[in-house]
């Protein structure tokens, strides 16, 4: 693997592997692989994804890798043909290819902020079911950042420079590329779970201690049963010791996946990192970052907790004092510090 230097380049960070066009067998099979676990991730969320954007870009991202899938399979089948007075050949299996790459480089960032400041909104008021002018707006900002990123690579003329270096030596390589965004976002996020761990470990030693199961809302969930004090400085920790326990309860194995990673410096072209379950590991990690900041504002109900697919969040707003055991029993109730 050989690294191409790129002064300005806006990805900032890339690879270059010697990959011959007739590996495009490989690339189908890591596109199908890509497809059909992405379609598996969103088939067996235990619950139906609250309406916001992260879940329209989840499945925007499943229908763009499936076009592409389609595309690479009908050219590699046909090999050389003409579609409305366009000539497909081998060539652009790799240019496609690219240009993905490029695209889902640069989604990390944007993603990540627009999500994060949906739920900051939104959490407050659960209650409510999105509106239709709520959900065209979802399509609209899934739409626009496409749109926008598409253009943004098209004509970004680093990016021009390396589409005309595979055009001159498309024969024998394709060039596969990685992006900086995704790996300081996973570096910041193993940052803060980690500082999270230490500044809440005690906190975490009790309570995982004092765990006991009880039915809530006809489901069995856990309850952290040690009294506490209701100072609000002490509460907020405490309400982080619970949202870090029931974020690390999901999603530990892939937190170690990503720390394992991080310590070898793999490097995973765009096309592959950018994924479902990706999203869905950064779609509760935001989500519990907006539980902590807005946790006053929060009316809880079961909407409010349908907001993540995988992470159940309920008992992190059980009373923190075992005497109000029941009143958190009870459906509708609003318990919070």
């Amino acid at each position: 693997m050989a690294a191409m230097s790129c002064e300005n380049c806006s990805l900032q960070y890339f690879s270059q592997v010697s990959q011959p066009l007739e590996a495009s067998c490989m690339l189908l099979l890591i596109l199908l692989g890509k497809v059909a676990l992405s379609l598996f991730m969103l088939g067996i969320r235990r619950r139906d994804l609250k309406q916001s954007f992260m879940g329209y870009f989840c499945i925007s991202l499943v229908l763009l890798d499936f076009t592409l899938l389609v595309n690479i399979t009908f050219i590699s089948y046909f090999e050389d043909f003409a579609l409305c007075g366009v000539r497909f050949t081998k060539y652009h299996i790799c240019l496609f290819t690219q240009i993905i790459s490029f695209m889902y480089g640069v989604l990390h960032y944007p993603v990540c902020l627009v999500a994060y400041c949906d739920y900051y909104m939104t959490i407050p008021q659960t209650s409510k079911p999105p509106s239709i002018n709520q959900r065209l707006f979802y399509i609209f900002a899934v739409v626009f950042i496409w749109i926008s990123v598409l253009f943004y690579i098209l004509k970004d003329p680093a990016v021009s420079a390396e589409l005309e270096i595979q055009n001159h030596f498309s024969t024998y390589l394709c060039p596969s590329y990685i992006s900086i965004q995704s790996y300081w976002l996973s570096l910041a996020i193993q940052f803060a779970i980690c500082a999270a761990l230490v500044i809440c470990w005690p906190d975490v030693i009790t309570m995982l201690r004092s765990v006991r199961i009880i039915s809530f809302t006809n489901e069995t969930v856990l309850i952290f049963s040690y009294a506490s004090d209701h100072d609000q400085t002490v509460c907020k920790k405490q309400l982080l010791t619970r949202l870090l326990i029931c974020f690390l309860g999901t999603w530990a194995p892939f937190v170690l996946l990503q720390m394992i990673i991080l310590l070898l410096g793999a490097q995973i072209p765009a096309y592959v990192e950018m994924n479902v379950p990706w999203l869905y590991f950064i779609n509760s990690f935001l989500i519990a970052v907006a539980y902590w900041f807005r946790c006053h504002d929060i009316q809880l109900t079961e909407r409010t907790w349908s907001a993540d697919p995988f992470v159940s969040w309920k008992f992190c707003f059980i009373p923190f004092n075992n005497q109000n055991t029941e009143q958190a029993e009870k459906p509708g109730t609003v318990i919070i510090c």
